[in-house]
């Protein structure tokens, strides 16, 4: 045996660091063999780390929202000086911003972004299929951006606007909390607008069937009406292969319809291929109802699912899809 003052290392046969803590925290806690249970810990962490992972890569999203905050708070304390003489003291900014999230989508999904030409060059409506994440439809507006020097506004859940230091962010992407009245103006000011009717509800309990969560929601095609301009749908293909959620558990159902925040947990991060797909614009018709619009606009983006995505949605299929070529007619 050692004695409490002795090393590890003394004597003529010198204990291994390892087991020299294992002896120690044997001391320590007075349990014998512990040895047992230190080798069946390592065993579950090494089970489990998997499923560790696959909870925890969500989290990158989060990292590169706050990064993206950071670098305009930096950009903006770089460049005060400028405000003044500025027309957009933000337009650098954004392009930095567009870049870090573009070179992830690029690295991480392969993203690819078609039909843009159908982008009419004035005001618009972009009414998308909403992921359990809304990093698709980041990745699009920073291609968007990129390669036509276009901002579009969004509209967002009004929990995003709690997250803290994040409010430079949303202010110098345009991002509203979604009145009537201020989209309306956005769009008749000549912007680009995107909304995702299902919202919340639609990312935390949609599925790999990419059901349609709408409820009764019609205000978007009030606002579409009201401005005079043409919706367009937009579809990305295995956003629901990136990143699931587990609201099949009714519990987080009703405790999301109780206190409306996004409790249910998120778990993937998987690199599959992104696709996203813009539609057809839908155009302004001046004697349309706005049930009639809804209803138009439902179907017009159950046809881009139905054309694009293979149902039920499959992880694996998804990943293997990273190194198909995407057919000329799509």
């Amino acid at each position: 045996m050692i004695g409490g003052n002795e090393s590890c290392t003394a004597g003529p046969i010198p204990m291994s660091y390892l087991t020299c803590l294992t002896y120690v925290l044997g001391e320590w806690t007075g349990v014998e063999h512990i040895e047992d249970y230190l080798s069946y810990a390592v065993y579950l962490l090494w089970v489990l780390f998997p499923l560790a992972v696959v909870f925890l890569l969500p989290g990158v999203l989060i990292i590169l929202f706050y990064t993206s905050a950071i670098l305009l708070h930096v950009y903006k304390r770089k460049n005060e000086l400028k405000e003044a003489y500025s027309n957009d003291f933000y337009d650098g900014g954004r392009q930095i911003v567009a870049t870090l999230w573009d070179g992830h989508g690029r690295i991480w999904h392969g993203y690819e972004l078609h039909g843009v030409e159908n982008i009419p060059e004035g005001p618009g409506l972009i009414v998308f299929y909403h992921g359990a994440t809304p990093a698709d439809y980041i990745y699009f507006m920073a291609r968007l951006l990129i390669q036509k020097k276009r901002c579009c506004h969004a509209v967002a859940d009004h929990f995003v606007f709690r997250l803290p230091g994040l409010k430079t962010l949303l202010d110098v992407h345009g991002v509203m909390h979604g009145p009537k009245e201020e989209c309306v103006s956005a769009l008749k000011k000549g912007c680009l607008v995107a909304i995702a009717p299902g919202g919340v509800r639609e990312a935390l309990f949609s599925d790999e069937m990419y059901t349609i969560i709408w409820g009764n929601r019609k205000g978007f095609a009030q606002v579409a009406i009201d401005a005079k301009v043409p919706i367009i749908p937009m579809f990305t293909q295995n956003v629901r292969e990136g990143v699931r959620t587990l609201g099949g558990i009714r519990i987080l159902r009703s405790l999301y319809e109780r206190i409306r925040l996004p409790v249910v947990p998120l778990y993937g991060g998987f690199p599959v291929k992104l696709r996203t797909f813009i539609g057809e614009p839908i155009p302004y018709e001046p004697n349309i109802t706005a049930e009639e619009l809804t209803a138009k606009t439902k179907a017009a983006l159950q046809a881009l699912i139905a054309k694009h995505q293979k149902i039920p949605g499959n992880i694996f299929r998804a990943l293997m899809e990273r190194f198909q070529t995407q057919k000329k007619d799509d």
